[in-house]
C-alpha cells in the first residue's frame, strides 16, 4: 500500500481554509447573524411565553436543532463549492492528474468544508450560551454528534457539487430539500408533540436522528434514542462515502 501524500491534503485544506478566510462575512459571519437572529427572537422573545418542552425551557431546547440547522446547510455549502469551483474552471484536471489518490482528495476537500462548519457551530453555541441559559449534559457526545454530522453533510455536498453542472444547482437541493427536512426534523418542536401518523412519518426523515441525538447531548433527553441516532448517523456517512468512492471509480461528471 503506497504512502498518504500528507503534502497534497495539506496544500488542498490550507487553500479551501484560506479561501474561507478571504470570505469571512459571507463564510462566519452572516450565518452567525442569522442564527443569533433566530436565538433572539424564538429563544429570548417568544421563548419565556412557551411551555417548556421535555422538561427544558424552550429557548434552551432550540438551541441543538438551530445549530444543527446551521451546520447542515454549511457543510453543504462549503463541500458543494469548493469541489464544484475546480470543475467550473477547470483546474479540476490538474488535480486528478497530479499524485494525488482519491482518498486525499476526498479527505481535503471535505475536511476542510467540515473544519469551517465545526468551528462556525461552536461560534453559534458560545452566541447562543449568551442569549439563552444553556446546559451541556454530555460534551463529550455533542463534540462526537457534531463532528459526525458536519463530515457526513460534507460529503453530501461535495457529491452535490459533483453532480451540478450551474451554480443554480448548487442550491437546489439545500434549499428544496435539505432546509424543509431540518425544519420539519424537530428543530423548533418535538415530534412527540405531533399525532401519531405524522410522527411515524418523522422518522424517515434523516434530520430527525441528527437533531435528536445532539439535543441528547444538551439535555440527556430526545425524540429518539442516542444509539439509534448515532447508528443512523453513521449509516448516512457510510452510504455518502460509498457514493464519492462510486463518483470516483467511474469518473461520473469528472472526466467528461
Amino acid at each position: 500500500m503506497s504512502s498518504i501524500n500528507w503534502y497534497a491534503i495539506r496544500a488542498i485544506y490550507h487553500f479551501e481554509m484560506a479561501r474561507a478566510a478571504r470570505t469571512k462575512m459571507q463564510s462566519i459571519i452572516s450565518p452567525v447573524i442569522s442564527t443569533a437572529l433566530y436565538f433572539v427572537v424564538f429563544g429570548a422573545a417568544i421563548g419565556p411565553r412557551m411551555l417548556e418542552v421535555g422538561g427544558v425551557s424552550y429557548g434552551a431546547f432550540i438551541v441543538p436543532g438551530l445549530i444543527m440547522l446551521s451546520l447542515l446547510t454549511q457543510s453543504i455549502a462549503n463541500a458543494s463549492f469548493g469541489i464544484y469551483f475546480p470543475k467550473f474552471t477547470g483546474t479540476i484536471y490538474e488535480v486528478l492528474s497530479a499524485p494525488v489518490s482519491t482518498f486525499e482528495i476526498v479527505v481535503s476537500y471535505v475536511g476542510a468544508a467540515a473544519t469551517k462548519s465545526i468551528m462556525l457551530g461552536l461560534i453559534i453555541l458560545g452566541t447562543a450560551a449568551l442569549i439563552v441559559p444553556l446546559t451541556i449534559e454530555h460534551p463529550v457526545w455533542m463534540l462526537i454528534f457534531l463532528v459526525l454530522t458536519a463530515v457526513t453533510f460534507s460529503l453530501f455536498g461535495f457529491i452535490i457539487g459533483i453532480w451540478a453542472d450551474g451554480f443554480e444547482k448548487l442550491q437546489v437541493i439545500p434549499l428544496l430539500v435539505v432546509t424543509p427536512l431540518t425544519f420539519l426534523g424537530g428543530s423548533f418542536y418535538s415530534i412527540d408533540m405531533l399525532p401519531p401518523f405524522w410522527r411515524t412519518v418523522s422518522l424517515f426523515n434523516p434530520v430527525v436522528y441528527m437533531v435528536s441525538g445532539f439535543r441528547w447531548s444538551f439535555h440527556g433527553s430526545s425524540d429518539v434514542g442516542m444509539l439509534i441516532s448515532l447508528g443512523m448517523t453513521l449509516s448516512f456517512l457510510t452510504i455518502f462515502l460509498a457514493v464519492v468512492v462510486w463518483i470516483f471509480r467511474t469518473g461520473y461528471r469528472l472526466k467528461t
